[in-house]
């Protein structure tokens, strides 16, 4: 199976996936960690992809969005976008409709507190 069959497989198997250096328990950067924080603190439900394991998806992600960092968030198999998108998103409430219009369960509080603490 190449690298972008098993990114396709995951990325339509699972509603969320960030695609991360390091794990959402341990990431290794702060651009996936800070990705990876608002996701932890707004209790989504996703898996995590540790492209630090493996060169081929390392790469085969950048190829596969076109887009040339990481962190990579897919929700409901579509490419959202990486740390600056998913912050500058949940600082404007946008992240809060994405994962309400494609029926992912989040902490709506904690979403708040978040702007809050960034106001």
């Amino acid at each position: 199976m190449t690298a972008k069959d098993r990114i396709s497989e995951t990325v339509s198997q699972n509603d969320v996936v960030l695609y991360m250096k390091g794990t959402k328990s341990m990431p290794q950067c702060g651009f996936s960690s800070r990705v990876a924080g608002v996701l932890n603190f707004m209790g989504i439900d996703y898996a995590d992809v540790n492209v630090l394991e493996d060169a081929d998806i390392r790469q085969g992600i950048k190829d596969f969005s076109d887009w040339p960092t990481i962190p990579q968030l897919y929700v409901k198999g579509e490419f959202v976008g990486g740390c600056d998108i998913i912050t500058e998103m949940t600082l404007s409430g946008e992240l809060d409709q994405l994962f309400t219009d494609k029926g992912i369960a989040f902490n709506k509080d904690a979403a708040d507190q978040i702007r809050a603490a960034n106001a």
